[in-house]
């Protein structure tokens, strides 16, 4: 038997593995993947010295499974091994929208865990929503494992979607206002490399502040606010601009397509 299993080994799938390498103390061998990627199974083999195999014996194999697919292709990635899964397996589903009643469907003995990770989980430092199916004793080993991807939060599946629209689509929100904060660098005439290094510490910086600090954001907004400053002129243009109002719609509008989606 192997410890673990990783159907799909893209992006999120590499980052879970390299997770469970690097901060989990798993054993490359104790590891076995498999992906319709033939080429990319190959590469992670000789990179993190895992074992490959078919999606059957993944599946028949493994305590614990990583499903890491497209969504869209749950289907024909499960219906031909559903006969395979036993009850003492965990199966953890990586796949954004698709409901654990959904998953049952093509996996009805393991124990069915939801996550959504979102791309910072890539070095470490995402965020990731867990729901699980029902309780089990062996709760608190995934939540270990999950935290080697970054901070993790156990919520109802119901509100996985809010995490969707908030952390899931969150790196896209934050990259771009780096990305206008840096653009206005250049407007005021930085050179856009010079300007996005700037932007991008300021934004790191800040989080990282709010982070240790504990305060309120509105308390260390008010320290940086002089009366008649430069910052609340800048504040003040956000607000006629509806900023506020633009990224709490925006937060809003993906929660609701995730529930579509599901």
């Amino acid at each position: 038997m192997f410890k673990i299993g990783i159907i799909g080994v893209g992006n999120m799938g590499e980052a879970i593995l390299k997770g469970l390498i690097e901060k989990a103390g798993i054993n490359g061998p104790e590891i076995v993947i498999t992906d319709i990627n033939q080429v990319r199974v190959k590469d992670i083999i000789e990179k993190y010295n895992v074992a490959g195999a078919d999606i059957r014996k993944v599946v028949n194999l493994s305590e614990i499974i990583f499903l890491a697919v497209k969504p869209k292709d749950i289907e024909s990635t499960l219906e031909p091994v559903k006969d395979l899964f036993k009850e003492n397996q965990i199966l953890i589903s990586v796949l954004a929208g698709v409901k654990i009643e959904k998953i049952k469907k093509f996996a009805e003995k393991p124990l069915i865990v939801r996550i959504m990770p979102n791309t910072p989980a890539l070095i470490g430092e995402g965020v990731i929503g867990v729901s699980f199916e029902k309780n089990t004793e062996k709760k608190d080993y995934i939540l270990s494992l999950l935290k080697t991807l970054g901070e993790v939060y156990e919520v109802k599946e119901e509100l996985l979607d809010v995490i969707t629209g908030l952390s899931g689509s969150g790196p896209a929100y934050v990259f771009n206002f780096i990305d206008a904060l840096a653009q206005g660098g250049v407007k005021m005439g930085l050179s856009y490399d010079m300007a996005l290094k700037i932007a991008t510490q300021t934004v790191l910086g800040s989080a990282k502040l709010l982070k240790e600090s504990g305060q309120h954001p509105v308390v260390l907004r008010d320290m940086v606010t002089s009366p008649a400053g430069t910052t609340i002129y800048g504040l003040h243009e956000l607000e006629k601009k509806n900023f506020k109002d633009a990224v709490m719609s925006a937060v809003e509008s993906a929660t609701k397509r995730s529930k579509e989606l599901s």
